[in-house]
């Protein structure tokens, strides 16, 4: 079972060190490994802390929704396109399948071959029963497939159309038949016949073999080598050698290269809807080179997906990865309001008003006496003085002040000066473009049937707000547009004065409820805010409840 750690869309510190370090407490603590991930881009801010501690950022993983890979079968019972179908037929009663994948050398997939298409070849109709006779095959795959033993000659690997001829008839009667064979073509079947096997011989027929466990004199063997006639003993009984005869012709003639196929990153629910009417025994499951990874039968829908879902940050499905609601959601960790999340069982659910997720990790390691690393304990800070902006923030608790005495003893840093190398690090004004900025910390909100985002950017201070005023407002209605928001806003606050700015696009019934002072058209001054979560999103949530 996979363990996926995650963060909220567009993930802040907070989002990439609490998933981080969550997964090192369960590595720790000797619980299921579980494996950190990110489900959006990092920034300068947030590898330059990884990189501070020595830490890599997280996978990133874009969805998480069942699909094909997850449950196809991996060890795959496949025929190849030149061995004798008696030997792919074989292989059907090993497993569950009623037919066989088809696979070329370099392991491509041609196709597929069914159980019964092999029995119509072995058994033709009996209008074609004729064709019984026939067998496209080289003498090494008939040899193979009879278990014969050479006795005479080259039983090449030459794949040519042959005739099964059995004798069963006098002298007489042979020697009338054989004027009307092909003999470079001709198979003949016969059991200990002397007179038989020499006339055959003589008169220069491709191949024969004596069937029964039966033998041959010398003096025709040697004969058989002067002639060129191959001649190959086979225990079995004629009608089973003529059976088995049949059944040396390769895969690769019988395949059906009509099929459908599946990529592994397929969504199951895709993948349900495209194979729910077809007749196909299983599906090959092909890599992009076109190669055999995987099969996929239609009862493999019904197993249970090996991927379950820690959040981290968040607990709304709309601030989480795709396809999170497809997974099941083992645990919740985070410090905002309770969206939450459905869960198919009762979870472990970590929800407490304090300043980040990272408080609730750090938490975590204490109560249950295990030491924090030094670095994990640097990376703590990270989150805790991104998130609560070097715990100036109003969402600070004294249990988070309390925690970030004991990570910086652990971790050897000073939280001040880790907060200045921090804040110090890329302007996000400055190194973002006003679509990336609108989108690197943005979170969806679903709230009495309004859905609109909330942004945040943290600048040491206003001084390149001004050039970026007209472009953040254009990437705010393009990203509002595109997503059908009912509004959009952003938040940008300055972590020094304490102050933020307010951008909004939406309607116009909507922008007439904001009272807060004008800073210029479609943007307001929010003097002593700077949470997001604690002052602001409260704020907007009731003027949606104000809206009709």
């Amino acid at each position: 079972m996979q363990t996926l750690i995650i963060g909220h869309k567009n993930p802040d510190m907070d989002a990439i060190c609490s998933a981080i370090c969550y997964a090192e407490f369960k590595s720790l603590s000797g619980q299921a490994p579980a494996q950190a991930g990110r489900c959006g881009n990092t920034n300068q801010r947030i590898d330059y802390a990884l990189k501070r501690f020595g830490f890599e950022a997280p996978d990133f993983i874009s969805d998480v929704r069942p699909q094909v890979g997850d449950v196809m079968e991996t060890d795959v019972v496949c025929a190849r396109h030149d061995e004798p179908v008696f030997e792919a037929f074989g292989r059907l009663g090993d497993q569950r399948f009623r037919g066989l994948p088809v696979i070329d050398a370099r392991g491509g997939c041609l196709g597929l071959i069914s159980a019964f298409k092999i029995s119509r070849h072995v058994f033709p109709a009996l209008g074609n029963a004729e064709q019984s006779r026939e067998v496209h095959a080289s003498l090494e795959a008939i040899r193979r497939t009879l278990g014969a033993t050479l006795l005479a000659g080259n039983a090449d690997k030459e794949i040519r159309n042959h005739v099964l001829v059995v004798v069963a008839m006098q002298t007489d009667s042979f020697q009338k038949r054989l004027g009307s064979l092909d003999l470079e073509r001709t198979v003949l079947i016969v059991g200990d016949r002397r007179n038989i096997q020499r006339m055959a011989i003589e008169a220069g027929v491709r191949s024969l073999v004596i069937s029964g466990g039966l033998g041959i004199e010398p003096d025709l063997l040697e004969l058989a080598k002067i002639r060129g006639t191959v001649v190959m003993g086979s225990s079995r009984d004629t009608a089973t050698t003529v059976l088995l005869a049949r059944s040396a012709v390769s895969a690769g003639d019988l395949v059906s290269d009509e099929f459908l196929a599946l990529p592994p990153d397929l969504p199951l629910a895709e993948a349900r809807s495209q194979v729910a009417m077809s007749p196909q025994f299983a599906f090959p499951v092909l890599d992009d080179d076109g190669l055999l990874v995987g099969i996929l039968s239609k009862s493999d829908f019904l197993k249970p997906v090996p991927r379950q879902l820690i959040l981290v940050d968040h607990n709304e499905l709309s601030q989480a990865v795709s396809g999170a609601g497809d997974v099941p959601i083992v645990e919740i960790l985070d410090h905002h309001r309770i969206g939450a999340a459905p869960t198919q069982q009762p979870i472990l659910f970590l929800n407490r008003p304090v300043g980040s997720t990272c408080s609730i990790v750090a938490d975590c390691f204490e109560r249950e006496g295990i030491a924090i690393p030094a670095n994990v304990a640097g990376l703590l800070m990270c989150g805790l003085l991104s998130d609560t902006l070097n715990l100036t923030s109003p969402t600070t608790t004294d249990f988070d002040r309390g925690l970030m005495v004991r990570l910086s003893r652990i971790a050897g840093v000073e939280p001040t000066a880790l907060a200045s190398e921090i804040f110090s690090v890329g302007s996000p004004l400055l190194t973002m473009t006003p679509t990336q900025a609108v989108m690197a910390d943005c979170k969806e909100y679903d709230e009495a049937g309004h859905r609109f985002c909330v942004s945040q950017l943290e600048e040491l201070s206003f001084s390149h707000f001004e050039e970026k005023r007209e472009p953040l407002l254009a990437a705010l209605e393009t990203y509002r547009a595109s997503k059908g928001y009912d509004f959009a806003a952003m938040l940008v606050t300055d972590i020094n004065t304490q102050n933020s700015l307010l951008l909004v696009q939406g309607s116009a019934e909507f922008v007439r409820l904001i009272d807060f002072p004008d800073a210029s058209e479609k943007i307001w001054r929010l003097d002593g805010i700077v949470s997001r979560k604690k002052q602001l999103l409260p704020y907007l949530t009731a003027l949606v409840g104000r809206l009709t």
